[in-house]
């Protein structure tokens, strides 16, 4: 049976490009209730990674500092992608356990609170969200075509236990965080090259999927067809180096 690992801080890692109106109070709102479903010596540090934004609002950074006891800010001028400013903030995590989510903490707090026991329990090196079919109900059809070709492919071509890879809420320990940092992708796929070097035997980690939920009136951005092409070429490198 796996031990449980020490209830105290974890890492919520938060990427942040062009955020929308009133995201930090949002992510302040989603904290307050996060805290209330964890055990009561867990508290959360936050790192929030700014990629690039030019004029994020100093009186949003000074309102999540004066709330948060533990919250860490970095920051660079050009943008280059989430996956790169999530390796970016994980390197700079001292936590045994980390999670990440998007700017906008569109997952309910209680998906949040699963994947974080999945991880302290010692269920988990890697807990993976994933979303049912209801989350399709909420999102643009384009979006829906691009998600169920991207599972599809990845079930039949990769052989993937968890076909879900791009749910944007994941954690893991410290055996997972040294996978993560190995990653290459900076954008759309970084998800997938991370469940994909997680999942090879080599590794040898253990990767839960944990059903998560959609916060109703989340509003998803437009994937571009510049993304899309410059996404297939990294699907490609990944589908050859599970033949290396």
């Amino acid at each position: 049976m796996p031990n449980s690992l020490p209830a105290s801080a974890f890492a919520l890692v938060l990427p942040c490009y062009k955020p929308p109106k009133g995201w930090a109070a949002n992510i302040l709102t989603s904290l307050d209730r996060l805290q209330a479903l964890l055990p009561a010596d867990v508290s959360v540090h936050l790192y929030l990674i700014n990629d690039g934004s030019v004029g994020l609002a100093e009186a949003d950074l000074a309102l999540l500092r004066a709330h948060l006891p533990q919250f860490t800010y970095l920051h660079y001028p050009v943008n280059h992608g989430k996956g790169y400013a999530l390796r970016t903030g994980v390197t700079q995590v001292q936590e045994e356990l980390c999670l990440f989510t998007d700017i906008d903490f569109p997952y309910e707090e209680a998906s949040v609170a699963a994947v974080f026991e999945t991880l302290r329990t010692g269920r988990a090196d890697v807990a993976v969200g994933t979303r049912d079919e209801s989350y399709y109900a909420h999102v643009p059809q384009a979006r829906v075509l691009i998600s169920k070709t991207l599972r599809r492919s990845t079930r039949l071509l990769l052989g993937l236990a968890v076909s879900d890879t791009q749910c944007g809420l994941k954690g893991f320990n410290q055996r997972g965080r040294a996978v993560f940092l190995h990653g290459q992708i900076d954008r759309y796929l970084f998800d997938l090259e991370f469940i994909f070097l997680a999942s090879r035997p080599a590794a040898g980690l253990r990767v839960e999927p944990v059903a998560v939920r959609l916060k109703p009136g989340v509003i998803f951005s437009r994937m571009s067809p510049k993304i899309l092409l410059a996404e297939s070429g990294s699907f490609l490198k990944i589908l050859l180096t599970r033949f290396t």
